[in-house]
């Protein structure tokens, strides 16, 4: 090797860098709907990419298949895409398809946490009088000795059916189209409600958020099935 600059040398480090800038700009950002932090949860021992203290293997696991969700954002002239561009000006961080994403996101998790009586979850994500109509249905089920079992097994579509803004407040309602399959099992083990077939659903879930304020979590404010 002759003693000229090495020229090689720093177009590596030149690449490298631009590589570690754009793996923190994704990684970094956050949608407000991140599964929340559980109490006396393990730290994170980087070395061993698992919690300290745990004796499972520590193989990493394999990253989630690519979402293949129809998602549908209204036509920026219509008054929903307009009340969407006003969220944005107050909320420069405000994107559909990235809110869409974690909307399923945080869909996947209510439901899961509503059948496994996960109270922690749903505190986290839900709005005072939904979490209290969700874990009132919990409390009775339990006393009935009733088993839920709920799995989204496929979601077809995730589209924006209205957003409004008061002030500092947006609502964004969402229209999701899945396959699921619910069953309530009793405490013999037969089934009192539902069945093991896939249903085609179709719910309309409204989230909440004060874009003026740090939480950056979406609260679920209301619920129907359409």
């Amino acid at each position: 090797m002759s003693g000229g600059f090495p020229v090689d040398l720093i177009l590596f480090a030149m690449v490298a860098a631009f590589l570690v800038l754009r793996l923190r700009s994704v990684l970094g950002r956050r949608t407000g709907f991140e599964r929340p932090p559980r109490e006396g949860a393990a730290p994170y021992d980087p070395r061993a990419a698992r919690p300290v203290g745990e004796t499972d293997q520590p193989e990493l696991p394999p990253p989630a298949p690519a979402s293949t969700t129809r998602h549908v954002v209204p036509d920026p002239r219509t008054p929903t895409g307009q009340a969407l561009a006003r969220i944005k000006g107050i909320d420069p961080s405000f994107e559909p398809h990235g809110f869409l994403n974690g909307a399923e996101g945080a869909f996947r998790m209510v439901v899961d946490a509503f059948a496994r009586g996960d109270r922690e979850t749903l505190r986290a994500l839900l709005a005072d009088d939904v979490y209290g109509g969700f874990e009132g249905a919990i409390t009775t089920r339990e006393q009935a000795g009733e088993t839920q079992r709920s799995e989204v097994r496929a979601m077809q579509e995730a589209g924006i059916e209205s957003a409004d803004l008061r002030g500092t407040t947006a609502d964004v309602t969402v229209r999701f189209i899945s396959d699921q399959v619910n069953l309530t099992t009793a405490s013999d083990g037969s089934i009192s409600a539902g069945a093991e077939a896939v249903t085609e659903l179709t719910d309309i879930w409204t989230f909440q958020r004060d874009l003026r304020s740090e939480d950056p979590t979406w609260r679920l404010v209301a619920t129907r099935s359409a």
